[in-house]
């Protein structure tokens, strides 16, 4: 039996007899046939089994498939090698539920497929256990088959501040295997990748994205198989002993995300931006996302409400919404060698409360927002002089500390319970809108009683943020971990924003902010504009960047407003004003980049509203050009009949006639003279860019007339 999921994005096409397998995902097609799916059948090989071995959703060894399983598992030895044949299939309109089962190895295998009207599928397969002894899982994946002309891979790499830097690399043998083993999403390998058609860009080529939607370890390969074919296959990575199902138990892949385009990478973006804003992005209300100020970097743990709402009082005169307190208002937390655990407030700080701070802020017109760090502890700290055995750690060994801090043991019901308490205490005593949920550590010997527990503690930080945002629904959460380290679909269904790096350099966050793009629209990239000297990568870059690099995302400043001179002031307050200006464009309409001449010294990227009537583009030149002139900046997603007028936004001062009084670079024409072009000429022909000094930007906006 064969059965279709579309729309007006892609066709995927199943067959689901005697097994399931996925036979056709990629582009719409016309006047289709779902029955035609059967003159696939290949060939049979010389010198290989003498059948067609289907490749199925859950690719069994036991069919003859010699590329790695989708389950490997095993009961005392036994029933390591299932089959699965399909049972029963459940379709309404474009979600399908195929279950198939052995009956020899006493397993069942339910397998859902979910397409929404963006574009974006949902995968997920789940194994039941119906034996009455246990079985243990060692792997259990999905896997999506894709075409042979997918010969190029793109993934993305990094550390601590330095996120989401892509990669590629051709798959014409064997093929890409990426695995994270740090207990959380981690900084190193953002569990999503994008493969295609050779050569394939932002506005060209063929794509296919998958992103597995999950806080912990992780796998994912994208193989090829001896016969040409080939498949992306996701999971959580469980470690030795982790999953034991007993009777009637199941385990569950995380949801893997996957979508298509035949217009290079900017739609297969739009598809998984769409599929964001519509199903997993919630706000607490409807409203502008606020910009907003952090105190780390201007007083990082020096703490006097006095100074800190004088620090408001400036914020407020720039233009910020929503002011954070960030690490040191609780226990004994002069640095990071203390007081984590101890949820209680500092009253040596804060003698009189955090009332009047609150207070003074919220009479500012702002919100109020505050840092925690719920998972972790120090060994100096009340809480583990009180509870040496709350963290998770295997007894007997001796765990390497990270930033000088362990991790608790969620899955011990009074760890949770403890931690429930405080937070509730926190949010229910307080008039808090925003909490920054920070994780600063990677997770080694992970043991809650003994057993491997990465796959229960990520299950019970979920549990957590679900309860809390049931009982706080008003409060919003940021998923940071030592910047991004917690970036994923899972922790965005409980959180309404990311810290996307530690760094605030613009340089480095141009790279950052871009790969992220891929995956996540600009609200939920929290983007600050830092000081002039960056405290991670001590480069001096100028406002103009700094300012322009922050306006696309979930805007914010990190500074001491107090101790900034009135020029730097003047300087973030003109910035956060043109976010304001763009911010409802920006937040809601199609993310595109361009893909530019000179791609190794600039980029361009920007967004243009859902009804192409208006844009907003950066260029940024990052190093030097490689020639003496950039080329034409060609734009995309405009309407070709249409008009539209160019409005330069931003440009550095050395080649600003309003700074300089005179032209200092020649400029081309359309920067100097008011100018209004059809946007065929503006996505063909283009604009002749100027000549940018290394970490500058300009800012232009497009309007239809």
């Amino acid at each position: 039996m064969n059965y279709h999921l579309g729309n007006n994005n892609l066709d995927i096409i199943l067959r689901t007899q005697p097994y399931a397998e996925i036979c056709y995902f990629g582009k719409r097609l016309q006047n289709l046939n779902i029955n035609s799916i059967d003159m696939l059948t290949p060939a049979v090989p010389n010198s290989r089994l003498d059948i067609d071995v289907p490749f199925t959703l859950c690719p069994e060894e036991g069919l003859g498939n010699f590329s790695t399983p989708g389950l490997e598992g095993h009961r005392n030895g036994k029933d390591w090698s299932p089959v699965f044949i399909t049972k029963e299939v459940k379709k309404n309109n474009n979600n399908i539920t195929i279950i198939s089962e052995d009956d020899i190895a006493k397993l069942r295998l339910t397998s859902q497929l979910i397409l929404d009207e963006s574009g974006v599928l949902q995968c997920q397969n789940s194994l039941t256990n119906l034996a009455e002894q246990p079985y243990q899982v060692n792997r259990l994946s999905v896997t999506l088959p894709i075409p042979e002309r997918a010969q190029e891979l793109m993934a993305f790499n990094g550390r601590w501040i330095k996120e989401f830097f892509p990669h590629r690399t051709k798959i014409e043998h064997c093929g890409y295997l990426q695995e994270n083993r740090r207990g959380r999403t981690s900084h190193e390998y953002f569990p999503g990748m994008i493969v295609g058609t050779s050569g394939f860009k932002e506005q060209t080529g063929e794509v296919w994205g998958i992103h597995l939607g999950w806080s912990g370890n992780h796998r994912i390969q994208v193989a090829v198989k001896s016969n040409g074919k080939r498949f992306i296959q996701a999971e959580a990575l469980y470690l030795a002993g982790e999953i034991s199902l007993a009777k009637g138990e199941t385990v569950s892949t995380p949801w893997l995300y996957a979508t298509y385009s035949d217009q290079g990478l900017n739609k297969m973006s739009q598809h998984f931006h769409q599929f964001l804003r519509t199903n997993i992005i919630k706000f607490s209300a409807h409203k502008p996302r606020p910009v907003h100020l952090n105190t780390w970097e201007g007083i990082f743990f020096d703490h006097n409400p006095d100074y800190i709402m004088k620090m408001a009082t400036q914020a407020a005169q720039i233009g910020v919404e929503r002011f954070i307190i960030d690490d040191g208002w609780f226990g004994h937390r002069d640095d990071d060698y203390q007081g984590l655990g101890d949820w209680y407030l500092d009253e040596r700080k804060y003698p009189n409360g955090l009332e009047p701070v609150i207070k003074h802020v919220k009479d500012l017109g702002m919100e109020f927002g505050i840092w925690v760090e719920p998972e972790m502890i120090n060994k100096n700290s009340n809480l583990y002089r009180a509870h040496p055995d709350w963290l998770l750690e295997l007894q007997g060994y001796q765990q390497p500390e990270g930033r000088h801090q362990y991790v608790l043991d969620l899955q011990n019901p009074n760890v949770f319970d403890y931690l429930l308490e405080r937070l509730t205490w926190l949010l229910g005593s307080y008039d808090i809108d925003y909490i920054k949920w920070d994780m600063n550590r990677e997770i080694v010997q992970a043991g809650h009683n003994g057993h491997p527990a990465i796959v229960g503690q990520t299950k019970a930080v979920y549990r957590l943020l679900d309860i809390l945002q049931k009982k706080f629904p008003n409060v919003e959460i940021e998923s940071c971990s030592s910047g991004g380290g917690r970036i994923d679909y899972e922790i965005l269904k409980r959180t309404q924003r990311f810290w996307a790096s530690d760094s605030n350099d613009a340089l480095d966050r141009q790279i950052i902010q871009r790969g992220m793009s891929y995956f996540f629209p600009p609200e939920v990239i929290g983007a600050h504009i830092g000081g002039a000297l960056c405290h991670t990568t001590y480069r001096q870059i100028d406002m103009n960047l700094r300012g322009l690099t922050a306006l696309f995302g979930h805007m914010g400043v990190e500074l001491d407003p107090v101790k900034e001179s009135q020029q730097e002031k003047l300087s973030f307050a003109n910035y956060i004003k043109l976010h304001k200006q763009l911010r409802s464009l920006l937040h809601s309409g199609n993310f595109i980049r361009l893909d530019v001449d000179d791609n190794q010294a600039m980029q361009s990227y920007g967004v243009v509203s859902q009804d192409q009537t208006e844009a907003a583009f950066i260029i940024a030149q990052l190093i030097l050009p490689t020639y003496a002139l950039s080329g034409n900046l060609r734009l995309a997603g405009l309407l070709p009949d249409k008009d539209y007028h160019i409005e330069i936004l931003d440009m550095p001062n050395n080649i600003d006639p309003k700074v300089n009084g005179h032209v200092m670079k020649a400029l081309p024409n359309w920067m100097v003279k008011s100018t209004t072009l059809s946007g065929d000429w503006l996505m063909n022909i283009g604009l002749p860019l100027p000549v940018l000094d290394p970490a500058t930007a300009m800012l232009i906006k497009i309007t239809s007339v």
